[in-house]
């Protein structure tokens, strides 16, 4: 992980769960720690301290990030997504590392292994703009999408892919469609798309440069801007990764997040 900059994405403001950076998540021992604490510890646990910024346009949170000992970066109020607040932030820090990570502020329970190996695989792949994880899910990160999705509830995101590892579409819907000996399958054949992407910098002023398309407006991932525009997107698949990698995307999703945490030991 060596000339590579982890930028965090925070923003105080959400639709579906507002203040949801600051929101508390308690570990096994019974410790409360705000969302962006724990997706700052992930990162720190892979990446030198001093290479990860907490990426922001809310004093509360910037507040809370230093009161742990963590970097912020004041970014513009303007940026629309995470990806665009990652080329906010290297631009206003002046940095031009090889390697931009942005580790979404909703992942804490991402696996370190999974970053290091997207740093590793964009090396290898020099055709296109990034790369992002796809796991292969567990029956019971299915049976989480699936119940997500019948409630109305917009869940994790899915993504499908072709043999030469480059990205389909991207989905807050389950995809592809299973038939039901399929989605009984012990590890059924959807994958999910955790929030972390790796680029190199060039590839984040084009993605600025080129704005917002109307499949990243409807959907709602960021991602969808380099498909849209025919920039290929590298995908690293995984299989299952011994504990169901939720985001916190709704308030119901502590529970599971905090169940997960103390099953692993984590304080």
């Amino acid at each position: 992980m060596t000339d590579v900059a982890v930028i965090i994405p925070a923003r105080y403001q959400s639709s579906r769960y507002p203040a949801k950076p600051l929101a508390p998540l308690v570990g096994a021992t019974g410790l409360a720690k705000s969302l962006v604490r724990r997706s700052w510890e992930c990162a720190t646990a892979i990446a030198d301290p001093a290479s990860v910024w907490i990426a922001t346009d809310d004093d509360r949170i910037a507040d809370a990030v230093r009161a742990f000992g963590g970097q912020v970066v004041m970014t513009a109020e303007s940026c629309a997504n995470g990806t665009e607040r990652c080329a906010d932030a290297i631009t206003r820090l002046g940095i031009n590392p090889k390697v931009v990570v942005n580790l979404q502020g909703d992942a804490p329970l991402t696996p370190g292994h999974v970053v290091t190996a997207l740093v590793e695989a964009l090396g290898n792949m020099p055709d296109v703009a990034m790369t992002t994880p796809a796991i292969r899910c567990a029956r019971s990160t299915y049976a989480h999408l699936v119940e997500d999705q019948a409630h109305g509830r917009v869940g994790g995101t899915t993504v499908v892919f072709g043999a030469n590892r480059r990205a389909l579409y991207f989905s807050k819907r389950v995809i592809p469609h299973l038939p039901p000996e399929a989605a009984a399958q012990p590890f059924p054949p959807v994958h999910l798309h955790l929030g972390v992407y790796a680029y190199r910098p060039d590839a984040l002023r084009r993605y600025v440069a080129t704005g917002p398309s109307e499949l990243e407006q409807l959907e709602g991932l960021e991602q969808l801007r380099f498909l849209a525009g025919g920039i290929p997107v590298g995908v690293v698949p995984f299989d299952p990764i011994g504990w169901d990698a939720i985001e916190l995307n709704n308030p119901t999703d502590v529970g599971p997040i905090e169940a997960i945490l103390k099953a692993r030991g984590i304080e």
